[in-house]
């Protein structure tokens, strides 16, 4: 197996929804994401695939955010749909009416939803991390099908 890892950042705030229903004050974050995806052959070029192409559309994935407020993006906006991925790892769209908490576990499964579609045959995402502090990083792990245990 081989495996390929591009990072970025971006700067955005958010506010969570606490349990009772407040939000948290309004904060921002240099947030960084990194993002790992696995191929058990090579491509022509003997590569699991082009690191700039993946930058790409890690990059894509995440401009919408650049000094934004998530809060009012899809996902994490209420009453606003983010679509079915199509792509296996399953839709963001929160239950009718709600609107997913914009937490740092949210935005890499997000991420990971955004770009797997856009992954050359082969290529499977491994995985998205997302720090949005020193020593505070979440990570989002895809469970295919495929792997689970008979």
């Amino acid at each position: 197996m081989h495996e390929i890892t591009v990072t970025t950042a971006f700067s955005a705030a958010h506010a969570l929804r606490l349990p009772d229903g407040s939000l948290e004050p309004v904060h921002g974050h240099d947030w960084k994401l990194t993002l790992r995806v696995a191929s058990e052959g090579l491509d022509a070029m003997g590569a699991v695939m082009d690191f700039h192409e993946l930058q790409r559309l890690v990059d894509a994935a995440v401009a919408r955010w650049r000094n934004a407020d998530l809060n009012t993006l899809p996902p994490f906006a209420a009453g606003v749909a983010a679509g079915d991925d199509g792509c296996g790892i399953g839709s963001l769209d929160p239950p009718p009416g709600r609107a997913w908490n914009p937490t740092a576990e949210r935005v890499a499964q997000e991420v990971a939803v955004r770009v797997a579609p856009g992954l050359p045959a082969g290529v499977r995402m491994r995985s998205v991390s997302v720090t949005e502090a020193v020593g505070c990083t979440a990570r989002f792990t895809p469970a295919y099908a495929s792997d689970a245990a008979p």
